[in-house]
């Protein structure tokens, strides 16, 4: 891809403090981006040949075509401003994607159940920071970030918001919430002596009255939303990837209590009760849904529940745990039990007609390789404007943004990127991102990161 900038019209000597500490690129004042292609995410669209003119971060106007720069360099001179065209003549431009599930304040690796006992907190999220780059520069502008251990995630959260290091804007549910031995609680596999007793303070509850404790001291944190784990999990140390862990009570107090605090609740859940009971207690979205049965999809439809299928997750653990000593033995069982089905599961989801968000699970895979999703879920039987929708207009409608993001329209923020080719054709593209624009400031072009 060939791709041409004119050069700022006037020095940026009015950089914010974290861009001059962090060496984050300059958001120019008037950017002009000419794309071959450009999709309209809300109409389910290919257009052709289009011109995204951005202002102080902000599209301001669309032209089919190409247009004459002159006008908008020469305005922008006359301000005082500088003015920046970027070519992208063999290129689609879509909105900025979305992952609905991520984690990234760490990564698999097959030394991270030990790692748990030498690292501090800040290890993890002076990790995070590198994680963030990445999946920014993947193309994905937004992340729903579904859980961590001691909320790193908000820190993160608030060190991107101020320009402190460079990332995806990242709406997280700090801590996850469980129940005791469960797939949240932080204690599991430990010996006796050190196991403890966690509570609702660390997000474990037994009971509707630590539930609303739970949700209250996530308001304190400063979490965006809630996480549940109303069944098992593959990568904890217990015995099920599938059982019922909470009951619906506790489910339905998680949910009221989420509700009147404003948050929306996201549920883990690979098993098909499970399933059912977080569907009914009122959950926002169910995450895996590996187990998922006719009557669940049935009820997902009826009660208008997102479903966030994360196949790139359940493949690759099936993978890892062929691979003597990565895993626990219980943790290696329940992966070959879980990556086999999750793929099938979400194709007879969007046969059945549920509501389908992308999300990716990001770190129980490497950081980065979030795009591969998509190739997965057109495997599963999805078109591919449905699976880009799903990363675009879906996920914003999920996290209650969709009057924000998802979507290159004037007025919005320049949340845009490009991919070589033409993704309806190939999809497998969108692992090729070559150019990312967030809130109008381009983090990669030509391929290659503009961060130093």
């Amino acid at each position: 891809m060939v791709v041409r900038r004119v050069l700022a019209l006037a020095l940026t000597l009015s950089l914010p403090v974290a861009a001059l500490a962090t060496d984050a690129p300059a958001r120019h004042d008037v950017s002009v981006l000419h794309c071959a292609r450009l999709l309209d995410t809300a109409a389910g669209k290919m257009l052709g040949e289009t011109t995204v003119i951005v202002d102080a971060g902000r599209i301001k106007e669309l032209h089919a075509g190409s247009v004459d720069i002159a006008p908008y360099k020469d305005a922008a001179a006359r301000a005082g401003g500088s003015f920046q065209y970027v070519d992208l003549p063999d290129a689609t431009c879509l909105p900025g994607l979305i992952d609905s599930h991520t984690h990234l304040t760490f990564e698999t690796s097959p030394t991270g159940y030990a790692d748990q006992f030498h690292w501090n907190t800040a290890d993890y999220a002076i990790r995070s920071t590198v994680y963030a780059r990445r999946t920014l520069l993947a193309g994905f502008t937004t992340v729903r970030n579904l859980a961590d251990g001691n909320n790193e995630s908000i820190a993160l959260r608030n060190a991107i918001n101020a320009g402190i290091v460079p990332g995806p804007r990242i709406f997280t549910a700090g801590k996850a919430i469980g129940t005791t031995g469960g797939h949240a609680d932080p204690t599991d596999g430990y010996r006796m002596d050190l196991a403890g007793d966690p509570g609702p303070k660390d997000g474990i509850i037994n009971s509707p009255q630590d539930a609303w404790k739970a949700v209250r001291q996530h308001y304190k944190d400063g979490a965006d939303l809630i996480k549940i784990m109303p069944s098992g999990g593959v990568l904890d140390e217990s015995a099920s990837a599938d059982n019922p862990q909470m009951t619906l009570d506790e489910i339905k107090a998680i949910v009221a209590a989420a509700h009147d605090y404003g948050f929306t609740v996201a549920a883990h859940a690979h098993g098909a009760e499970a399933i059912r009971r977080a569907i009914i207690g009122g959950v926002d979205s169910i995450e895996h849904g590996t187990f998922m049965n006719a009557e669940d999809m049935k009820l997902m439809k009826e009660h208008g529940t997102w479903y966030v299928p994360t196949i790139i997750a359940g493949k690759y653990v099936e993978q890892m745990a062929a691979t003597p000593g990565y895993y626990p033995p219980q943790v290696a069982r329940k992966a070959k039990e879980v990556g086999p089905i999750i793929q099938a599961t979400a194709g007879r989801a969007y046969k059945a007609g549920v509501k389908i968000a992308f999300g990716t699970d990001a770190a129980v895979y490497p950081h980065g390789q979030n795009a591969k999703e998509f190739e997965y879920m057109v495997q599963a039987g999805m078109p591919p404007m449905f699976v880009l929708q799903a990363a675009t207009t879906h996920a914003a409608e999920l996290l209650h943004k969709q009057d924000q993001l998802g979507r290159i329209a004037v007025g919005r923020g320049a949340d845009v990127i490009a991919v070589p080719g033409n993704p309806l054709d190939d999809i497998t593209i969108m692992q090729h991102v070559s150019f990312v624009m967030k809130d109008g400031v381009i983090y990669k072009e030509a391929g290659k990161a503009t961060l130093q």
